[in-house]
């Protein structure tokens, strides 16, 4: 996904840990899947937006689509699975882990995830959509 790359050259370019550059970039592809799959049916024709943003203490990715409404955090948290547990569901509770807040909005019939991570020690603002 172009937008997991882009993360991680932004992120790298602007001091960002590498663990954290890491499960931003798992969030992210987490999220961007289930943005590919269920909400736009994996019709090639519909796009998704993400916008990458960092400050000198969070790092923030939006992503934008127009498919039903989902707020994902209201996703109940899960349990550890199970050795009879059927497989998927478990891709919130990845994005929770790897993040510090997780904000859900619809407006206008777009969904608006916004991701946010604190990290220390940055230099400036900067953005990348």
């Amino acid at each position: 996904m172009r937008a997991v790359e882009a993360l991680e050259q932004f992120a790298r370019a602007n001091g960002v840990p590498e663990k954290i550059v890491f499960g931003l970039m798992l969030a992210l592809e987490e999220c961007g899947s289930n943005i590919v799959n269920h909400g736009l049916k994996r019709d090639a024709g519909q796009k998704f937006q993400v916008t990458l943003e960092q400050t000198n203490d969070t790092f923030l990715v939006e992503l934008r689509d127009h498919g039903p409404a989902f707020d994902p955090t209201k996703a109940a948290e899960r349990e550890q699975p199970k050795e009879d547990d059927a497989p998927g569901g478990w891709g919130i509770q990845l994005v929770r882990r790897n993040i510090d807040e997780m904000h859900y909005t619809r407006v206008d019939g777009e969904n608006i995830l916004r991701l946010t991570k604190r990290v220390s020690g940055l230099d400036s603002s900067k953005s990348l959509s």
